[in-house]
């Protein structure tokens, strides 16, 4: 605020606490002399040490080697390669890069309803509050008071009217002006200390929606993994559905034992034992989406996900270590609380230091609410008060040394908070390179199982093989395709975990004010 709007502020107040007639001069004289050049004093420096932002990290790689250009191919959908572009930008709705229409609209639908980002909404605005109004002290307090009273007095004891009555009713109005200036920075270390916390809960709003958007996209994969894995399990049991009608043709024919007929039986009820578990697990799947877009279980959510519905983003955001600090919703908050910390420093080398407070005084008192007016009932008082701690046990000094380890555990909690986070995104590096040479490994299993479990069912229908190796080739076929599913849907779960590690681009979401405030 810029020293002349202040003075002209304070001259206002001071005007509504004299009143406006030619006799209350002086008494704005009086106050503005005291009151205006100690206000002006506070846009001085402050005590305690000024937060200075943590040096980014001199790392210039996430892995201990340089990553390939690309990750391997496997071919067919989903299983394209990957390049790691350096520095790529992440867009604030990462999502959209798996162009799945139901995703997207799945994703509005949580930012709107999940009560998680209610919460955390309601939250960044009573934080904000919070500032503003310790902003208030700053100002001085201005109180009116009105105070009729109807008293008796002891016989002898003098009366204070001119008639001497015993009995008499006495009306007072006066306004009270008190402002406390922050000679040494208290107050502003505190509203700096809050507005830290104010930010620290902007990036926590930030994190719940990262979080949020992250779990709706880990969520609709893993039902598509579901789904997959439920698709193909229903393939086996087809499969060995068909082979028991052909054994048991053989059996009619006399070609084959009863125990072989009692081993594939066998076989396909085992297979269809692993039926009931997927759909629950599908059935749950879905109630946890349901949930994170703020539905209750019982709703209808139209919106179901197949793993062929989705497309693999092939160009990965590779970001500067350096900037990762800048990017990642927990490290803000946690620079944050370090920021907060280093300003509780002031506000408890402040509380040691004098504290000055003004106050003034003007009304007027009458024997009669007619006279309250009157030529002659005014008053005014002025006071300055300076209240320096000697000895307070100790107290203020401890609170000083307290603020100061509250600042060191902040900032080993800091450092920790980002090496927690380059783990993150070198695990989930390492995880995009083992995907693809897993998916790779996967489709190249399938494609051999479900050529052997061809060539073995045309043996056996020639009665070239006995029927364990039919089911040796089942087994090994169902076992493959359930593993092509997994790999594909670990794919897809890890490059969106990626985008989660990297920050999710929350600094190019146009649906949020820059500063957070409003």
């Amino acid at each position: 605020m810029q020293s002349s709007s202040l003075s002209a502020r304070i001259r206002s107040l001071l005007t509504v606490a004299c009143g406006s007639r030619m006799s209350a001069q002086p008494c704005i004289a009086s106050l503005a002399a005291v009151v205006i050049p100690v206000a002006l004093f506070v846009s001085g420096c402050a005590v305690g040490p000024d937060y200075k932002r943590p040096d980014a990290p001199l790392a210039e790689r996430y892995t201990p080697q340089p990553l390939p250009a690309q990750t391997a191919e496997a071919g067919g959908k989903g299983g394209e390669a990957q390049r790691f572009v350096r520095d790529l930008d992440i867009p604030g709705q990462w999502w959209t890069l798996f162009h799945s229409k139901q995703l997207d609209g799945l994703i509005v639908q949580a930012l709107k309803a999940n009560p998680d980002v209610e919460g955390a909404q309601a939250a960044l605005k009573g934080a904000w509050e919070n500032v503003y109004a310790q902003q208030g002290a700053y100002f001085p307090s201005v109180d009116a008071t009105v105070n009729p009273t109807r008293q008796k007095i002891s016989d002898a004891v003098a009366s204070p009217l001119a008639n001497n009555s015993n009995v008499f009713s006495l009306h007072t109005a006066q306004v009270s002006v008190a402002y406390a200036p922050d000679v040494f920075g208290g107050n502003r270390r505190q509203v700096e200390s809050l507005k830290a916390q104010a930010d620290w809960q902007r990036f926590q709003l930030e994190a719940t929606y990262l979080t949020l958007t992250s779990n709706v996209v880990a969520g609709a994969v893993g039902e598509a993994a579901i789904r997959g894995q439920i698709t193909a399990t229903k393939r086996i049991i087809d499969i060995q559905g068909q082979t028991l009608d052909l054994m048991q043709r053989q059996y009619a024919l006399g070609q084959i034992a009863t125990a072989d007929i009692a081993a594939q039986e066998a076989a396909l009820a085992q297979s269809q034992a692993a039926l009931p578990p997927l759909e629950k697990q599908l059935a749950q799947q879905r109630d946890l989406l349901a949930r994170l877009v703020g539905r209750f279980p019982g709703d209808t959510m139209t919106e179901t996900f197949e793993l062929s519905a989705l497309q693999l983003p092939q160009e990965l955001p590779l970001s500067l270590p350096a900037r990762l600090v800048a990017q990642r919703p927990d490290i803000r908050s946690a620079e944050e609380q370090l920021h907060a910390a280093s300003a509780e420093i002031g506000v408890s080398v402040a509380n040691r230091l004098p504290n000055i407070t003004l106050s003034a005084n003007v009304g007027y008192t009458a024997a009669s609410i007619g006279q309250l007016f009157a030529p002659g009932n005014g008053f005014w008082t002025l006071a300055a008060n300076m209240t320096q701690p000697i000895f307070q046990g100790g107290t203020l000094l401890h609170r000083q040394r307290a603020a100061e380890a509250a600042y060191d555990q902040a900032a080993a909690q800091y450092r920790s908070t980002v090496l927690t986070a380059f783990q993150n995104v070198a695990d989930t590096l390492h995880a995009i390179q083992s995907d693809a040479d897993a998916l790779k490994a996967a489709v190249a299993a399938e494609r051999a199982a479900a050529k052997s479990l061809a060539i073995v069912r045309s043996q056996l229908e020639l009665g070239d093989v006995s029927h364990l190796a039919l089911l040796n080739a089942e087994q090994t076929y169902q076992q493959a395709t359930i593993n092509h599913v997994q790999a594909l849907a670990n794919r897809y779960a890890d490059t969106a975990a990626l985008f989660q590690a990297l920050g999710g681009g929350w600094w190019n979401r146009l649906d949020v004010p820059a500063d957070g405030e409003k």
